[in-house]
């Protein structure tokens, strides 16, 4: 697959895994789209891309921001949703603010976003999706309120789309990374294990994209816990994995 003279916007991509896999895109060939709420690290994002590249602030919190956003942006060929908030939180711990933020930005952010995207694809008969999920999001995890549910909505959202749209020459396709090393995973005090520079994570994005699969789970083996953990019982699966 090659994505020479293709369009890509990629949403959450101020820095991080999103920044990595802009540059990525951009070295093979496509004109890229950045965009996150921060204009300033936008702007210096776009500045370091090898290939042609703008930036197109927008807080995907916002319904009149994204629409503004998807209109600047014109008809795209692919589009990566990649942007998320997170604090480590437990259910004893809650923070309405908080879980309503992650909730607002990672899932429903993500809904904003395809609603400006999908129907054009669609009409057009071509297009490519890719939606950023998460390890977390297999199953319910201790300290995770929030996030995990977040990211939970957003893999089952792109099973939806795929479901609908696999014949339809809309390609569709989901990412659930692990930790990545970035501002976010800096909140947590626990072990993380192979943790992944966002250069490693967004070749894992890249090798995804460039293939024919749904969906791509790393890295491996701790992935294998992962989708290992959704075949165990209920009863069995909280004693080993509850708080």
């Amino acid at each position: 697959m090659s994505f020479r003279g293709q369009r890509w916007w990629l949403v959450g991509a101020s820095e991080g895994l999103g920044l990595a896999l802009a540059r990525l895109l951009s070295a093979e060939g496509a004109e890229v789209i950045l965009s996150a709420r921060d204009a300033d690290r936008l702007a210096a994002a776009v500045a370091g891309l090898p290939g042609p590249a703008r930036a197109l602030p927008m807080d995907v919190a916002d319904d009149a921001q994204v629409a503004a956003a998807a209109a600047a942006a014109g008809p795209v060929d692919g589009l990566v949703w990649l942007a998320g908030v997170y604090w480590p939180m437990r259910a004893q711990d809650w923070n309405a603010a908080q879980v309503t933020a992650m909730c607002d930005v990672n899932f429903t952010g993500c809904a904003r976003v395809l609603g400006q995207v999908v129907p054009g694809m669609v009409a057009r008969g071509r297009g490519h999706i890719v939606l950023t999920g998460s390890l977390s999001g297999f199953r319910g995890l201790p300290g995770a309120v929030g996030y995990a549910a977040s990211k939970a909505g957003v893999m089952a959202l792109a099973e939806c789309l795929q479901a609908d749209l696999h014949r339809s020459g809309v390609k569709v396709q989901l990412a659930n990374p692990g930790f990545i090393r970035t501002r976010l995973t800096a909140k947590n005090d626990f072990a993380m294990p192979q943790i992944m520079e966002p250069d490693a994570a967004a070749r894992h994005m890249l090798r995804l994209m460039k293939s024919h699969r749904f969906s791509a789970s790393f890295p491996v083996p701790f992935a294998w816990l992962f989708r290992a953990s959704v075949w165990l019982p209920e009863r069995l699966y909280f004693r080993l994995f509850g708080g």
